[in-house]
């Protein structure tokens, strides 16, 4: 059985962060899913695909998968790049695109 640990990206229907500090330890597929014959759902009878654990660091989470034999493969966050704004960019001369309403 092997996990993947990573941290969860920034939600991208909000502007806030959160959530995005915690790392989480989550168990890959050990069977492929398949078509409920009733519904038409896509099912799976891995249970473990379901959970998801969230540690405060990587440490902690690498450290827990090392105590259960779990094993792992880490995924380092790729940083965003941050483009610092003012409100006064949008009245400055020198604007590409003029301002209008």
């Amino acid at each position: 059985m092997r996990a993947r640990i990573y941290q969860p990206p920034k939600n991208a229907m909000q502007s806030g962060r959160a959530n995005t500090k915690q790392w989480v330890l989550e168990h890959e597929l050990a069977a492929p899913r398949r078509p409920d014959p009733l519904m038409g759902w896509a099912s799976t009878e891995d249970t473990l695909s379901q959970v998801q654990l969230e540690f405060e660091t990587k440490e902690q989470a690498v450290a827990y998968a090392q105590k259960n034999g779990i094993e792992y493969q880490v995924f380092e966050p790729t940083p965003a790049p941050q483009k610092p704004k003012a409100y006064a960019d949008n009245f400055r001369y020198d604007r590409k695109v003029p301002w209008t309403h």
